[in-house]
């Protein structure tokens, strides 16, 4: 007997997901150019999906590393840089300065294009 089980994490979805938690925070705090959230928070907005906030973390990451915003420099990364802090339950976010001066005057995020992953 076989039993096929397959589970692919839709990682797109949260990344898109962290983003737009990213953008209602920059709306939230417009000074900030960083951010600390609680692991706890992106389980619960990740649907309480425990592996997608743990194992999975570091791949959707990596993708809404991709999200950027058009400037005057051209497109620019929302995210410069992440880390994922386990001991002590944090992720910590450090944004690229003219994105945010980009998100904060209006302009749109552009999604990375789903076809260039595997």
């Amino acid at each position: 007997m076989t039993l096929e089980f397959s589970h692919k994490p839709n990682y797109f979805m949260y990344a898109q997901l962290i983003i737009r938690h990213i953008e209602s925070y920059i709306k939230m705090h417009p000074d900030a150019q960083n951010a600390i959230f609680d692991l706890r928070d992106i389980y619960h907005l990740f649907q309480e999906d425990f592996a997608s906030t743990t194992t999975n973390l570091d791949g959707i990451l990596n993708i809404a590393d991709e999200y950027t915003v058009d400037t005057i420099s051209g497109d620019q990364k929302i995210i410069s840089q992440y880390n994922i802090d386990a001991a002590n339950n944090r992720l910590l976010i450090d944004f690229n300065a003219e994105a945010l001066d980009a998100l904060k005057s209006g302009k749109k995020i552009i999604e990375p294009n789903a076809n260039n992953y595997q």
